[in-house]
């Protein structure tokens, strides 16, 4: 049984050719085989030869995608990303921004059974990253990937008289918010929804972090405060 996809805030690449959709399906069946691993016997107890063996794939295939066992996670932890990003870039710009950030942070967290268990998939790996520096260096790179990826669809709802320092600004916040918020989450035993869950800590860390932001203070009025 294949590992559903973790959560990380980074998307994934647009339109593909026939060829590189075939080598992106190349790279997931890597990184599912990856995460399954890790999960069973930790990073220091698999090596890319298992890696290689649970895929299918021969170890040079591996090698041509990936420098080493840990690089193998990053497009699994980029498919949350997808999803929060592509929810983001459905709001409407005449929204206020702050509640299309949080409805969709909310949304990409809680959305369905496969973004529970692909959360949970994501929590087996932070807590493997805790004692696994190359893993940790992954898990950082993903999020710096998704800060830059997010600012474009945040200018976007922002409007053409943003202050671009204000965007850059709120596309380090809101990645930063759900970065938080699945760390912290990852070291407990907090259920994927409810208090203590994943898209609650988000929106406490993304209300917390933009609070005195310029560019959401008028929108942030109108949310009511948190619970």
């Amino acid at each position: 049984m294949r590992s559903p996809r973790p959560y990380s805030p980074l998307a994934g690449p647009g339109a593909q050719s026939l060829t590189e959709r075939r080598k992106a399906a190349t790279q997931l069946d890597i990184a599912r085989a990856a995460c399954e691993l890790f999960a069973e016997h930790g990073p220091d107890g698999t090596t890319a030869e298992d890696i290689a063996h649970r895929a299918g794939v021969a170890l040079r295939t591996f090698y041509r995608y990936f420098r080493n066992k840990q690089e193998a996670v990053a497009p699994l932890l980029a498919g949350g990303g997808d999803a929060w990003r592509a929810l983001l870039a459905e709001e409407d710009p005449a929204a206020p921004l702050a509640e299309s950030l949080e409805r969709a942070v909310t949304r990409s967290l809680s959305d369905s059974q496969a973004v529970e268990e692909g959360l949970e998939v994501t929590r087996g790996l932070l807590r493997a990253a805790a004692t696994d520096e190359a893993l940790r260096a992954v898990w950082y790179r993903v999020n710096q990937d998704s800060e830059e990826r997010l600012v474009p669809v945040i200018a976007r709802l922002a409007g053409e008289d943003a202050d671009p320092l204000g965007v850059r600004l709120l596309a380090a916040a809101a990645t930063d918010a759900i970065r938080i918020a699945l760390e912290l989450w990852s070291t407990t035993e907090a259920p994927v929804s409810g208090p203590g869950s994943p898209p609650e800590l988000a929106i406490r860390c993304l209300r917390d972090l933009t609070s005195a932001m310029p560019l959401l203070r008028k929108a942030k009025a109108a949310v009511p405060p948190s619970p």
